[in-house]
């Protein structure tokens, strides 16, 4: 019996030794996943969304801390193919998206409203029913790396080197040639990567390889087998909307917005 309870007690006093060595280890882990740790020799650009610069990996590490809240997302092209016939000018603009961060466990969505179809009414239900109706667009999703007093951070490296401004596509319709994007060839432009008070600046060298098979892009390239271009991300945020749309008219010289309003009357406009 005496051997029973001394093995009893010994064994109680290795499990209790074991979990008291357990508990710093446990609390390395949470810190080592706080931003503040994982952006270690990073550097920091402040701005609308605060930005870190890994200069050995040559990645962007995005700080997240206005999730779902709206901004206007913008990309365009600074530097061209340099053909007019192709269409991909030197300052070209491109998409421009009304879009939102939103986190989903360990991941964080980037949201795109369907903002083409809109129910402006009281009813609740009836704004529920037309955004269920239309899709929306999760146009790029990335892993929550670090966080840290509700803030997160991620790593939108690859979010910045893909073809946001469509020059495979623009290639192929022009009957320029089939081309792909080349990552090993791409990379984060610096210089021209910045961050200010109400908006955050980032721009990127993107190369396509591929076959030509244009007379136009064989008589501007350097090299008509790879194409190097630069595409430039802006995050900005939205201004107040204390103000009253006017109603569109041809006279005003200005593009006019359009959209569906389904909490319209029928037979009003």
């Amino acid at each position: 019996m005496r051997f029973r309870i001394y093995w009893l007690l010994l064994g109680c006093l290795y499990l209790s030794c074991q979990t008291t060595a357990s508990v710093p280890s446990t609390t390395q882990e949470v810190q080592d996943r706080t931003i503040t740790a994982k952006v270690k020799g990073f550097s920091k650009y402040e701005g609308y969304f605060d930005y870190y610069w890994d200069a050995k990996a040559g990645k962007i590490w995005l700080e997240i801390a206005r999730l779902d809240e709206e901004f206007l997302y913008v990309n365009s092209l600074p530097a061209g193919v340099g053909s007019n016939d192709i269409g991909l000018d030197r300052g070209q603009l491109g998409d421009e998206r009304i879009v939102k961060f939103v986190r989903v466990g360990p991941k964080v969505l980037l949201v795109q409203p369907n903002y083409d179809y809109r129910a402006y009414t009281d009813n609740m239900d009836e704004v529920k029913a037309v955004e269920d109706a239309f899709a929306m667009a999760v146009q790029e999703g990335f892993k929550v790396e670090a966080e840290e007093d509700g803030r997160v951070l991620v790593d939108i490296t690859n979010f910045l080197l893909r073809d946001a401004h469509g020059v495979i596509g623009t290639l192929k319709r022009t009957k320029q040639g089939s081309y792909k994007l080349s990552k090993e060839r791409s990379a984060i432009y610096l210089d021209r990567t910045k961050n200010f008070p109400k908006n955050s600046e980032f721009e990127a060298t993107i190369t396509f390889t591929g076959q030509p098979a244009g007379s136009y892009i064989r008589s501007v390239a350097a090299d008509p087998q790879t194409v190097t271009v630069r595409m430039h991300h802006s995050f900005i945020q939205l201004p107040d909307d204390d103000y009253k749309p006017r109603e569109f008219d041809p006279r005003g010289g200005y593009f006019g917005i359009s959209y569906y309003d389904y909490a319209t009357p029928i037979g009003q406009p």
